[in-house]
């Protein structure tokens, strides 16, 4: 009987698709690339050397083509996560493993949610395979090793990021001004952290810190509600966890700013209007801003002990083209684990060596 080894890639026309497609044929693996658009869909399978296509016009026509075919590995590059995963997620359940790139408190926290129903059906679902999550946790996952749960965790996040030009496009627009809507612990448009083990409310841009990166440049992070919070805090089991990011607005405008305009993203017609003209607001392209990506990481214990340390990587859209790869690559392999895991807890920190970043740990 032959094996099943198919891994689709759903979003395959999109920057990350293409990535991760390249990554895996490095590894010895054929991706599917599935898509909407015929022509670009078969573009893009000439370009990256995979001439393997399925059209699917629609979430729904996503979902009925996994459950036909149960290719063996699903990754899901189409946001927002929060629209996206519990559909494809209930396709993959008969036959499929899954893994996303979701970005935001709310769709990580609701994809960790479905870990009963994956257990029971004997699938591995995996959210947050990107640079940020991977990045982060398996800092935090090295320097627990050995150690009782630490009091406080902050964790950092510094990408490199070449831009391409072109339209900022729907998902990400949705992602951006659909804030965390039904997470605990605050308004849909206020931050988060987690104090005494609970996710409270915190002003995003907040708790700005100064850090020194191992190669002597300077950049300020902020407080940040992404997919890193929660799988720092569920790495580490510390009662107190800050999720910062280099790419949160920091500034005192910004402080000012923001309330009356999430006041006015709360409106449902307005942020419906809000979204489509961002959706179509051109990037520029920009080169990598420096060398290297950061993932950073501090860690207090009870008894005042502390603990520091990096993830050294390239340019951050790379790393989150290996990431999905490789713990595809795994998944086929039989190393999974039926439930619902963030990259790091299911792995280890050895993933993020396997994906090309180098750990420096300060002692």
């Amino acid at each position: 009987m032959t094996m099943n080894t198919e891994v689709w890639i759903l979003g395959g026309t999109g920057r990350s698709a293409r990535m991760i497609a390249t990554a895996l044929i490095a590894r010895g693996l054929s991706p599917v690339l599935v898509d909407r658009d015929a022509t670009r869909l078969s573009q893009v399978a000439a370009r990256i050397g995979n001439g393997r296509t399925v059209v699917a016009d629609s979430l729904d026509a996503m979902a009925a083509e996994i459950r036909r075919r149960q290719p063996a590995v699903v990754i899901n590059t189409v946001g927002p996560f929060t629209a996206t995963a519990p559909a494809l997620v209930e396709a993959c359940l008969p036959g499929s493993d899954y893994i996303d790139l979701a970005n935001d408190v709310a769709a990580v926290s609701a994809l960790l949610g479905m870990a009963g129903a994956a257990t029971a059906a004997g699938r591995t679902l995996v959210t947050g395979a990107g640079f940020g999550v991977t990045a982060t946790e398996s800092v935090v996952v090295k320097l627990c090793e050995g150690r009782p749960a630490p009091t406080l965790v902050r964790v950092d996040m510094v990408p490199a990021v070449e831009l391409e030009p072109g339209p900022l496009g729907e998902a990400l627009a949705g992602t951006l001004l659909d804030g965390l809507p039904g997470v605990e612990g605050g308004g849909r448009y206020q931050g988060r952290r987690y104090t005494h083990g609970r996710l409270v409310a915190m002003r995003i841009g907040g708790d700005p810190v100064r850090l020194t990166l191992p190669d002597g440049t300077e950049v300020t992070t902020a407080s940040v509600p992404l997919r890193e919070l929660i799988a720092a805090q569920r790495a580490s089991g510390a009662a107190s966890v800050v999720a910062a990011s280099s790419e949160a607005p920091s500034s005192p405008i910004f402080r000012v700013v923001l309330p009356p305009a999430t006041a006015a993203l709360a409106i449902a017609p307005i942020r419906a209007f809000a979204k489509r003209r961002l959706a179509r607001v051109k990037v520029k392209g920009r080169k990598q801003p420096r060398e290297y990506s950061w993932g950073h990481a501090h860690l207090r214990w009870a008894d005042g002990t502390t603990r520091e340390g990096w993830l050294r990587v390239g340019e951050a859209h790379a790393y989150t083209g290996a990431v999905p790869a490789e713990i595809a690559r795994r998944l086929l392999a039989g190393e999974g684990k039926p439930g619902a895991h963030t990259p790091a807890a299911l792995f280890g920190p050895a993933l993020a060596e396997a994906c090309g970043g180098s750990y420096l740990i300060v002692e």
